[in-house]
């Protein structure tokens, strides 16, 4: 019996049984880091308090830094699949125009998310909203910082993944998209110290939101093919990503009495859509990488190999979704916040992770082959689409599970 059903499990995930192991490694080292998040950000909700709209401005800029690296993690991915990874200082390099395009793409993003914030304060009516020359420091500044700590990070786990033969599309989206959670919030922070300067801050909100423009524009001029690529695919839909988490923000607010009834559900909250876009991440990048190398052709119906990447991203989801559930209860009793009690956070938990999953697959698959037929590179795609979509998904899908187990 138990070696039909161990030929089974081999059966649906193919070739890759060894690939269960390092993705689901990653994507636990992903829910320690959402929590550790979570607990960064109830540590400065005094800050929140002295500077409104402010909230407005995190989830975009948590979500921008997955976006961003988690799409650089996945075209190095492929790079390692197709041979033509090679950590090098020379910007002519698929490594170094990559890096370039991230950090061009960091700087520009942050400023365009600056501006994107103050207007949707503003338009719902969030009082004494700090100025925008605050939120381009706070964006752009803070931004630069954890951007800089989750580069490296990227860089480094691609050159262990090519060294020690780990699947980069497998660790780079959830280990990516943690750190860059961990890191954003406290950069936020320390960047908010360069506020209510007087002078400083308007001076240093124009100095970095002109060189913000001026590496974009530096980036597309380089003569580099592929940098300037990654730059004109990648900015259109980055902008949607973070227009997208605004939304994500606003559906969650409408259901804020079920989280204030029961604080731990908050708690839920990032490890919960961390993990519902670092799934959907995982198999965007193996996509992405099955695309390039030809194992699977751009078709309406899913080949083979594709359907094992399905099942290998449920197969991911049961563990992950029931340690999100137990866990955030245990760090939400260790902080005294009130609980629906462990069986109903799983069964949230584990309802709320498989619709999401299950629309993971569909806009992962056919982002990825929509973005191939049109001559895109689904690298660049992908990731972006993926997050902010899961995002926007994963908290329509936690409150719908909410709303099932019973809780109003």
């Amino acid at each position: 019996m138990r070696e039909r059903i161990g030929a089974r499990l081999r059966a649906a995930v193919g070739p890759d049984l060894a690939s269960v192991g390092q993705g689901l490694v990653a994507l636990l080292l992903s829910s320690v880091g959402d929590l550790l998040a979570g607990l960064t950000l109830g540590a400065i909700t005094h800050t929140l308090d002295q500077l409104p709209g402010l909230l407005v401005l995190v989830p975009a800029a948590i979500g921008m830094r997955g976006n961003i690296f988690g799409a650089l993690g996945s075209r190095l991915g492929t790079a390692i699949h197709a041979g033509t990874f090679r950590l090098s200082r020379r910007a002519d390099t698929v490594v170094g125009q990559n890096v370039l395009a991230s950090l061009a793409l960091t700087l520009s993003i942050s400023l365009a998310l600056a501006v994107l914030a103050k207007t949707i304060a503003v338009a719902f009516g969030v009082p004494h909203t700090i100025s925008i020359a605050d939120f381009v420091v706070v964006s752009i500044v803070g931004g630069a910082l954890s951007s800089v700590v989750v580069l490296l990070l990227t860089l480094g786990v691609a050159a262990g993944a090519g060294r020690y033969g780990w699947d980069l599309d497998n660790v780079a989206a959830p280990i990516v998209t943690a750190a860059g959670d961990m890191v954003t919030l406290p950069s936020l922070f320390l960047a908010t110290y360069l506020l209510h300067l007087h002078v400083v801050t308007p001076a240093l909100a124009v100095v970095t939101g002109v060189l913000s423009l001026l590496a974009l524009v530096g980036a597309a001029r380089a003569g580099l093919p592929l940098l300037r690529r990654i730059l004109q695919e990648s900015v259109p839909v980055l902008l949607i990503a973070g227009t997208i988490d605004v939304v994500a923000g606003l559906t969650i607010e409408k259901r804020l009495e079920s989280f204030l009834t029961f604080p731990a559900l908050l708690v839920l909250i990032p490890p919960f859509l961390e993990d519902t876009g670092a799934l959907g991440g995982i198999l965007s990048s193996r996509l992405a990488s099955k695309l390039h190398l030809g194992v699977i052709e751009p078709v309406a119906r899913p080949q083979r190999a594709a359907r094992y990447d399905f099942v290998l991203t449920f197969l991911f989801a049961i563990p992950v979704f029931v340690l999100v559930a137990l866990s955030t209860n245990v760090a939400a009793g260790a902080f005294h916040l009130h609980s629906p009690g462990a069986p109903r956070m799983v069964a949230i938990s584990l309802l709320g992770g498989f619709i999401a999953t299950s629309f993971a697959l569909g806009i992962a698959y056919y982002g990825s082959i929509a973005a191939y037929r049109l001559g895109l590179d689904p690298d660049n795609h992908g990731i972006p689409l993926i997050t902010s979509s899961m995002d926007l998904v994963g908290a329509i899908a936690l409150i719908l599970a909410i709303v099932v187990v019973g809780i109003r």
